[in-house]
């Protein structure tokens, strides 16, 4: 123990491209993700650098800004950089709880 584990956490990562492609689709900048979701203005540049954890409020805020579900910026991605043109985006206001439940 002591030593930093050189492994990055699979969601972690996922957060971080989800978080990274859904903010460039909107044409924020990092700064105005932040404003949005009420954070500090270095924050989100630490959440897509995989350089800090996040807590369920956190990404809760966040994807509220973002008009997601918690589960969007939890999702499965291709791998770094390739998530954006092959990924299909669901419908504004659908959320993936709602889109197959009765």
């Amino acid at each position: 123990m002591g030593t930093r584990d050189q492994t990055i956490g699979e969601a972690r990562q996922r957060v971080a491209e989800n978080l990274r492609r859904l903010r460039k689709e909107r044409g924020l900048s990092q700064e105005a993700m932040a404003e949005l979701a009420e954070f500090h203005r270095t924050y989100v540049s630490q959440l897509e650098r995989c350089v800090t954890n996040i807590s369920l409020d956190g990404l809760e805020r966040l994807a509220n800004a973002l008009h997601v579900d918690v589960l969007d910026l939890l999702a499965h991605t291709e791998g770094p950089g390739q998530g954006g043109e092959g990924s299909q985006p669901k419908a504004k206001g659908q959320s993936r709880r709602s889109a197959g439940s009765a």
